[in-house]
């Protein structure tokens, strides 16, 4: 499931499909309606696939809150989510137990159960894909290297991302020195 193409817009109801991108705004389609519009870029626009929910140990992403309720329910609708704040919370915790209860308020609960009821009545909640095997590497790929130089001393080095610049480089490029605008001046007369 790639939750990366489905966007959240802040002030609008629903679920919305990117379309395309031009320079100032998104072209998305609701997937309520279908209609399409531009997104523009000062509106508040979230990836579901960057959304993660406060839990009393690490943060937990929203594509495992929405795989354990997909789980626990079976594949069938949640409840409405337009139910009682107290009948909310209490669903939420029968689901996800750890969540933590001061941070995550009724109305992120609402948005949760009502985007889960609305990826799975249009079939996008598929979670039988697997990582590629590219992604895998490249996170390996980042992680600290550790190397022992002597049985005294561990030095930790960060393996360099292929396409960052050294900031050796950028620290001795310098901007050329701009000279002064030549002014024709009039001569005085004596």
């Amino acid at each position: 499931m790639d939750l990366t193409k489905i966007l959240s817009i802040s002030g609008r109801p629903g679920l919305y499909k990117v379309i395309s991108q031009t320079k100032q705004a998104f072209i998305v389609e609701s997937l309520a309606d279908h209609k399409r519009f531009p997104a523009f870029t000062h509106e508040k626009i979230s990836s579901l696939e960057e959304i993660s929910v406060f839990t009393t140990g690490e943060d937990r992403p929203l594509k495992d809150i929405l795989k354990t309720l997909f789980e626990k329910l079976d594949g069938k609708p949640a409840i409405d989510p337009k139910t009682e704040n107290k009948a909310l919370q209490a669903f939420f915790l029968e689901i996800i137990p750890d969540y933590n209860q001061e941070k995550v308020y009724p109305s992120d609960i609402r948005k949760m159960i009502s985007w889960y009821n609305i990826l799975l009545e249009h079939q996008m909640l598929d979670f039988t894909e697997e990582k590629p095997v590219e992604a895998q590497e490249e996170k390996v790929a980042t992680e600290p290297e550790v190397t022992t130089e002597t049985a005294s001393t561990v030095m930790v080095t960060q393996k360099p991302e292929p396409h960052a610049i050294p900031v050796e480089e950028v620290v001795s490029k310098k901007k050329p020195e701009r000279k002064a605008p030549k002014t024709r001046r009039k001569k005085e007369k004596e």
